[in-house]
């Protein structure tokens, strides 16, 4: 008999893949739908990435190094200079790339947690990435999610948390610009949390995934404009997904603590994440790009016009959120699967909150990834459905 890690039993289903197969089998059945439930625009990869992908193609295909290319990493670098303000970042041994930004979640804790310690609790925020917790458990840790509030901004703030719990903890993840709400922390709240962790010897962890996808007038901050140029104990995850429509190139980076950027160069060799060398070429010229990220931001934009436009007209209680490419809102009665199954019928594909975690139940997340004229179209729908009773009206 094949043994099993109980782990797996532990962590369940993952809850976008399955409801990403049962939008698969409705096509297959001749449905018409519009996704909005799993975060991967439509918007094509920019030309010149695509090309300089391409030309660094060679004829022999050698292994990638796990500390990336030189040049890439500089990149990463030069990024965060021009965008936060942050000048300091050696990209010999303050840069990591990774294969995306969500294995690099996942793997992290493998080389920080001890699973014999009392210290091995990994904080993150309810609702969220669900990788924080799951990564945390397989690795041997413990999974301490914080619940979330609307009216506290959907803020993790590590000073509410009591001691003992703060101090049972080895790693603490914040996601800001935050998945699935959008809500947004300014640069005092980094500071407030850089100093709890550091003051309880917690590595705090930044996952900046979505701080490129902004519409207000200030661009969100990174943790790593808080530490005053000394990342002791921070570290940021930084994704080319969103950024720069690259979510099939997987490729990212840690950035920040030195130190513990050299617990992950000592894993990652042993299970082989690297991004192929053709990845990180085009990686290299889109860090370096800043235009091409302008333009999407402006096509997220108008994206959001059109459908919370739609949902505040139709007198749905939506999050004012001016960051990430998503629109979080409550369920008219509360019920977040019902009403997502509703929405179903009319043609539109949201994700329910609580697969995000119990604490986004009643709430409802839709990831603008369709065009803008499938945006249109899909409210459309979604407004014939509120006519014709097919979708309880808020």
């Amino acid at each position: 008999m094949v043994t099993r890690n109980p782990r797996l039993d532990e962590i369940g289903a993952y809850a976008l893949e399955e409801l990403r197969h049962r939008v698969t089998d409705l096509r297959a059945a001749g449905a018409v739908l519009h996704d909005f439930s799993i975060g991967d625009p439509d918007e094509p990869t920019p030309e010149f990435v695509r090309r300089a992908l391409v030309d660094a193609v060679g004829p022999v295909s050698d292994y990638p190094t796990t500390y990336g290319q030189p040049g890439l990493r500089a990149a990463v670098a030069g990024f965060f200079a021009r965008r936060h303000g942050v000048d300091w970042v050696d990209p010999a041994t303050q840069v990591l790339p990774t294969a995306g930004s969500k294995e690099a979640i996942f793997h992290l804790p493998f080389a920080i947690i001890d699973p014999d310690a009392d210290r091995r609790s990994v904080i993150w925020g309810d609702p969220g990435y669900p990788v924080y917790g799951r990564s945390a458990l397989l690795a041997g840790g413990r999974s301490d999610p914080v619940t979330l509030r609307d009216d506290r901004g959907w803020l993790l703030d590590l000073a509410t948390l009591d001691d003992d719990r703060l101090d049972a903890a080895a790693i603490a993840w914040l996601n800001y610009p935050h998945n699935p709400t959008g809500a947004e922390a300014d640069l005092s709240y980094w500071r407030d949390q850089v100093a709890v962790a550091r003051a309880h010897d917690i590595l705090l962890c930044s996952d900046e995934c979505y701080q490129e996808v902004w519409f207000g007038n200030t661009p969100p901050p990174s943790v790593l404009e808080a530490v005053d140029g000394d990342p002791t104990g921070v570290v940021a995850t930084v994704s080319l997904s969103k950024r720069s429509g690259m979510t099939g190139y997987r490729s990212g980076a840690l950035v920040g603590d030195a130190a513990v950027l050299r617990t992950q160069r000592l894993l990652r060799p042993n299970f082989g994440t690297a991004s192929q060398d053709f990845v990180q070429a085009a990686a290299t010229v889109a860090w370096q790009d800043d235009e091409h990220v302008a333009d999407r931001r402006a096509v997220f934009g108008d994206k959001r016009d059109v459908v919370a436009g739609f949902l505040s007209a139709a007198g749905y209680d939506v999050l004012d959120s001016t960051a990430t490419f998503y629109v979080w809102f409550a369920a008219p009665d509360g019920d977040d699967v019902g009403h997502a199954e509703a929405l179903l019928g009319a043609g539109v594909v949201a994700s329910p909150g609580r697969s995000f975690g119990p604490a986004g139940a009643g709430w409802l997340r839709l990831a603008l990834v369709p065009t803008v004229e499938d945006c249109r179209t899909a409210v459309a729908g979604w407004q014939a459905g509120l006519d014709d009773g097919r979708v309880p009206r808020p």
